[in-house]
């Protein structure tokens, strides 16, 4: 990513890498819809 960008450059840099995050999820076979573990960071009402 080019870096002249200034304040701009971490939200710029941020959709690749979740990209990157989605497809290696796929590729492993887990369901990224449904994390491991949520239900003990997340209370649900």
């Amino acid at each position: 990513m080019p870096e002249h960008y200034g304040a701009l450059s971490p939200i710029l840099h941020v959709v690749p890498l979740q990209l990157l995050a989605y497809h290696t999820a796929c590729a492993r076979g887990t369901d990224v819809d449904k994390p491991r573990n949520l239900a003990k960071s997340v209370t649900v009402e």
